[in-house]
């Protein structure tokens, strides 16, 4: 015997979440850095640019694009050396589903489409294209 009422015979129609979002599967045409935030490092424009066209920006408002200019600017601090912000920074971006891990947590997805193929492996591993500005500025040197 077991405890409790039995289970519904459908689980994929009760775990069905009706809030999922769907994002497009490239980029987003993206938005000039504005002069006014006076953004001085090479790292927190790299930012900007990065998130203004994340397949994420598809379905932002005026307040979503206010919070990633406060946003630039805190990575700004960051990059002139002020490693506390390190954390603010993360939560934010968490928000906007940044990774896998924040993704799935958000229920994100990208669209499929039919240019999405696997590639063929590679002999020879791909080139790390390290920022060199953060490694050192981590690194203290």
């Amino acid at each position: 015997m077991t405890r409790g009422p039995a289970p519904k015979d459908n689980a994929v129609r009760r775990n069905a979440h009706p809030h999922a979002q769907q994002l497009p599967a490239g980029t987003q045409p993206g938005r000039e850095l504005p002069k006014a935030l006076g953004i001085s490092t090479g790292g927190a424009k790299r930012f900007w640019k990065t998130w203004s066209q994340a397949p994420q920006t598809a379905a932002w408002t005026a307040t979503d694009w206010a919070e990633l200019e406060l946003t630039t600017k805190l990575v700004d601090g960051l990059f002139l050396g002020d490693l506390k912000l390190a954390g603010e920074i993360r939560q934010r971006v968490a928000k906007w589903g940044a990774t896998v891990e924040d993704r799935a947590r958000l229920r994100m997805t990208f669209e499929k489409t039919d240019e999405t193929k696997p590639e063929a492996p590679s002999e020879a591993p791909p080139e790390v294209d390290m920022d060199e500005e953060l490694y050192r500025l981590l690194n203290g040197s």
